[in-house]
């Protein structure tokens, strides 16, 4: 910090607010009403979060559900299923346009995907090989703003072209995921320098699976797996931290690519998108500190420690438990745990998945007790998503970015949204608490 470190104290002191103000001036912190629930901000028929009933102002749990342009996940899950096929771009289709394509759509659409995943000639050599980052969201953020310099038609705001500009990026990101990924491995942790060339007629969870291994090999139920999970975290309402970013950044008329980026520089926070990544931490902390991994008793006083503060990075966080909105069940976190369990079972890591659900048993009566707390609790998306994507060999420093890949399109069709029917810029109030003071002269300052 150098000289810099001289200012620190003051810095702080002059950005402290009391926490009596808020409540004096009713403000609600987080964007968030006392009991919890979003402040309403804003209307959309792309996705919706339901996770509690409100009842003569009572916040009342309920199961968890998930709906995309109102139709319900789980029906989207359970037919792609039932027809022995994928369902992530099938769900591009339905946020991005509103309806569920015809067969002969869905096909004609994904073939468009698949012949736009090439990035711009010497895109990848320029762009991402010569300026490698050792956070790849952080680099997916500028390889994004980058592709504005090769855009011819970068500013214009009507919905065909914003359309053009979004397929465009759904169908780049995983190269570009990989290739940043594969650049931070070869100049930050010296190993080998692996690019394969993209194979046409790909689904986006077998294009990941074969970019980011050295065989390009994987089996069905790995590429139906990774394709459950980007279907999942596809949208999640427009409230959601990076959403709502998308929102905010496209309601002041800005290019698509500032708007995306904006997003990304969201998602990458360990209290949102990041969050999968501190899951794995806590669960190598957990395995590491408990012997017997089904001794519920030992589980549970590791977790109380946890939740006291005395473990792992002492925030006093369970991760993977608790949500904004889902209080008895998350909907994603049950379907991603059915597909972990037969995963698990192909990997021979079935120990370690029991150790998952017994974390997602106990974790909610934990913290109830430790924190004297009555709030509902259930497991989120994240305790599942990260012990997949391990599962399937995919490297920590991509949980993000594969989670990006997925959410892009929940963040396009947002803007889409925001460009038709927002119409104002989005400027919420913040009261000024400074009291005014008097200029003091230079020489008279002490």
């Amino acid at each position: 910090m150098g000289v810099l470190s001289d200012f620190i104290d003051g810095l702080k002191g002059n950005d402290q607010i009391e926490s009596s103000l808020y409540n004096k001036y009713n403000v609600k912190r987080g964007l968030r009403n006392a009991d919890g629930s979003g402040v309403l901000v804003g209307l959309t028929r792309v996705g919706d979060v339901h996770g509690y009933i409100l009842n003569e102002g009572d916040k009342q749990a309920c199961e968890g559900k998930l709906f995309y342009r109102g139709i319900d996940i789980e029906d989207i899950i359970a037919n792609a299923q039932i027809e022995k096929r994928f369902s992530f771009e099938e769900t591009i289709f339905l946020l991005l346009l509103g309806y569920l394509p015809s067969k002969e759509e869905l096909e004609k659409f994904s073939g468009l995907i698949s012949s736009n995943r090439e990035l711009p000639r010497g895109f990848a050599e320029d762009s991402i090989m010569k300026q490698p980052s050792r956070d790849i969201m952080n680099k997916l953020a500028r390889s994004v703003l980058t592709l504005y310099s090769y855009d011819s038609d970068p500013e214009n705001l009507s919905v065909e072209n914003v359309l053009r500009q979004c397929l465009e990026l759904i169908a780049r990101f995983p190269t570009m995921a990989a290739y940043c990924y594969r650049a931070k491995r070869h100049y930050f942790d010296n190993a080998s320098l692996i690019i394969h060339k993209l194979q046409e007629g790909r689904q986006t969870a077998e294009t990941i699976l074969s970019l980011m291994r050295k065989d390009q090999q994987f089996t069905r139920l790995e590429a139906e797996t990774l394709d459950l999970a980007l279907t999942l975290h596809a949208e999640h309402g427009g409230g959601n931290n990076s959403t709502f970013a998308v929102h905010l950044v496209t309601s002041a008329d800005t290019d698509t690519y500032s708007a995306i980026a904006a997003g990304i520089a969201s998602l990458k926070g360990f209290k949102h998108g990041g969050a999968n990544y501190k899951v794995i931490s806590m669960m190598n902390d957990l395995k590491a500190n408990v012997k017997n991994w089904s001794d519920e008793a030992a589980v549970t006083a590791y977790l109380e420690k946890i939740v006291k503060g005395e473990a792992h990075d002492g925030s006093g966080l369970i991760y993977g438990m608790g949500h904004a909105v889902y209080t008895v069940s998350d909907p994603r976190a049950i379907l991603l745990r059915e597909r972990a369990f037969k995963l698990a079972a192909e990997k021979g890591c079935e120990e370690e998945y029991n150790l998952y659900t017994l974390v997602e048993k106990l974790g909610p009566q934990i913290i109830k007790y430790v924190k004297n707390s009555t709030k509902d609790i259930c497991a989120n998306v994240d305790l599942y998503s990260g012990f997949v994507y391990k599962l399937l060999d995919i490297p920590a420093e991509l949980y993000t970015p594969i989670f990006a890949v997925s959410r892009l399109t929940g963040w396009c069709a947002h803007r889409i949204e925001e460009i038709v029917s927002g119409g104002k810029i989005i400027r919420p109030a913040y009261k000024c608490v400074q009291p005014h003071l008097n200029y003091v002269a230079l020489d008279k300052r002490l």
